[in-house]
């Protein structure tokens, strides 16, 4: 039982483990965030922008509700379309959030500059034709 408690402990206390769950956290409030802005914010545009549509009411009823005068015998059922809508355009809002600021943080971020890549060794065909040259030359300069 050490063992794996040992072993849990190295495993925890790993550098990508602990910034994962800290990545987690903040994505979390993150999106807390990325809705209100959606749902306060863009929705209520939107819903004025097409005639004071709410996504969220919109549904497709496949049985209606049966009701006893004032009592629910069976609930609707129904494909609630507009919550569907409404997730898709959180998600894609919350995307660009974090598009743009990965794009921001990229900039603050030194470049690092590569090494300039040292030159490549000669070939062998090259090393034998350039000892040819040299004595080819040796030869000119004592005539």
């Amino acid at each position: 039982m050490g063992k794996i408690l040992s072993e849990f402990k190295e495993f925890a206390m790993k550098g990508n483990v602990v910034d994962m769950a800290v990545g987690v956290i903040i994505g979390g409030a993150f999106g807390k965030i990325v809705s209100s802005l959606v749902n306060d914010v863009i929705m209520p545009v939107v819903g004025i922008a097409t005639g004071g549509l709410d996504f969220k009411e919109h549904k497709l009823i496949l049985k209606a509700a049966v009701m006893n005068g004032e009592e629910v015998v069976t609930p609707e059922v129904a494909m609630t379309y507009g919550v569907f809508i409404q997730n898709i355009v959180d998600f894609l809002i919350v995307a660009f959030c974090i598009f743009m600021a990965i794009k921001f943080m990229n900039r603050f971020k030194k470049k690092v500059e590569e090494a300039p890549a040292a030159p490549a060794e000669p070939t062998k065909e090259e090393v034998l034709l350039t000892e040819i040259r040299d004595l080819l030359k040796q030869q000119a300069d004592k005539k």
